[in-house]
């Protein structure tokens, strides 16, 4: 029978938190992995390709115990990745192949002497040739491996040469065989597809339903488990987009799932954006200063902790917006400077991205489409308009997807709305009351 390999790795789009970046760990497990274990004639399977009636755990163990061989990518740090890696170590002494993304070079002290193989990764995507160069590396590893001697890769049998690896009871071999592999085409990761088609196409509340079946299939599987942080963003976005069955409610829906992720304690700056940008869509329908002041919160966060360009050029905006409704001139005059420090940062941040990753790098058109308008929004945010029209240009020249220009150019509408609003006012009208180390 083929030999099989079962895949230890995060789903879908994962922080670092060592470094800031994110990485679509899809695209590793689509375009790297499953390519070139199939290449060396082994069956590849990762966790959300597996149906089952109860609870994912028992599977997942057992495939982590039974596969012939084990890919683990511990990019990002992903916790539960690396604990799956322990299991695996503890349970075969060999056959077990480490893999993570090169960028970060804090790995853990149990992990630092074994054998990591490296790749590059792009963040939304992973270049054709570096594709092709670590494929190819992963394909003759796996045939090398399967091929030779077995010798421990595990460091707990290299340590303890004398341990005997666990075996199972004949019967429970004998069902395990019995068990049919479950059709592709029921995969949750068939659906995540369907569900980001028909958000590309503006379609929110037929991605909102797919995307709920599939949590409650998660819950329902292990009740007592939090669901992937990136499962809950994406459906808490496409939730407050669909405005059904009113906008507010639609929101308020959203809150409560991003309530699962903790926001008020986060660090992840995606799960801080999408708070922020509810209580932000809230403020504005609600008129709710408390709405106004947790979604600056959030952006700020998001902005100071992880230096996030989205999370900042929100935050510059909400400024704008409290700077109006401030009861006291030195807080409103506070507020005003402040949007336009952040804004000059925000500027500088997207510059570095451009440098690190310039055109024809790789397939990051969609994140260079929100780098362009945010440089637009934060020229125009600083008065400078000849700027903000040559960024539009350049973002518009990306053809993104109808909804994202949509947003930009609301965001752009109102923003200008503020800024005469406040030019009404006379904003500023004297110095703020701030301490220079502040501005500086």
């Amino acid at each position: 029978m083929k030999k099989t390999c079962f895949v230890v790795m995060g789903f879908g789009v994962k922080t670092d938190f060592e470094t800031g970046r994110k990485y679509d760990l899809d695209m590793t497990y689509q375009n790297i992995i499953k390519p070139a274990v199939e290449a060396a004639g082994v069956s590849c399977v990762r966790a959300d390709e597996i149906v089952h009636a109860g609870m994912i755990d028992k599977p997942m163990y057992d495939q982590i115990f039974r596969a012939d061989l084990v890919v683990a990518d511990i990019s990002t740090g992903n916790r539960n990745a690396i604990y799956e890696l322990g299991v695996r170590h503890a349970l075969r002494p060999h056959t077990t192949i480490v893999i993570a993304e090169d960028s970060n070079d804090k790995i853990p002290f149990d992990l630092n002497h074994i054998v990591i193989r490296k790749y590059r990764h792009l963040g939304e995507d992973i270049g054709v040739k570096e594709a092709r160069r670590f494929s190819g590396e992963l394909t003759d590893a796996v045939q090398r491996l399967l091929a030779a001697e077995p010798s421990a890769d595990s460091p707990v049998y290299t340590f303890i040469p004398d341990l005997q690896r666990p075996e199972l009871q004949a019967a429970s071999e004998a069902r395990a065989a019995a068990v049919a592999p479950p059709p592709p085409a029921e995969t949750h990761r068939a659906l995540m597809e369907l569900a980001r088609e028909a958000q590309k196409a503006s379609r929110f509340e037929e991605a909102r339903q797919l995307l709920s079946s599939v949590l409650a299939v998660m819950e329902n599987q292990a009740p007592n488990r939090t669901p992937d942080p990136t499962l809950l963003q994406q459906l808490a976005l496409v939730t407050y987009k669909s405005k059904l069955p009113t906008p507010i409610e639609a929101l308020r829906a959203a809150c409560e799932i991003l309530k699962k992720l903790s926001p008020e304690t986060s660090n992840d700056p995606e799960t801080l954006g999408l708070w922020g940008a509810v209580h932000k869509r809230l403020w504005q329908l609600t008129s709710s200063r408390e709405s106004l002041d947790c979604s600056v919160r959030a952006h700020e966060r998001g902005f100071y902790l992880r230096q996030d360009y989205y999370n900042g050029i929100n935050l510059a905006f909400l400024l704008n917006e409290r700077s109006l409704v401030q009861a006291d001139l030195n807080e409103a005059n506070t507020d005003f400077f402040l949007a336009r420090r952040v804004r000059e940062e925000v500027i500088g941040l997207c510059n570095v991205w451009q440098n690190a990753n310039p055109r024809g790098s790789g397939q990051l058109e969609g994140a260079r489409y929100w780098v362009f308008a945010t440089l637009a929004e934060a020229a125009a945010g600083l008065g400078d308009e000849p700027t903000c029209q040559k960024w539009l240009q350049e973002s518009y020249a990306l053809k993104p997807d109808p909804w994202m220009i949509e947003s930009t150019q609301t965001q752009l509408a109102t923003l200008r709305r503020l800024l005469g609003d406040a030019a009404a006012k006379s904003l500023p009208l004297h110095a703020p009351l701030i301490s220079a180390n502040l501005l500086s």
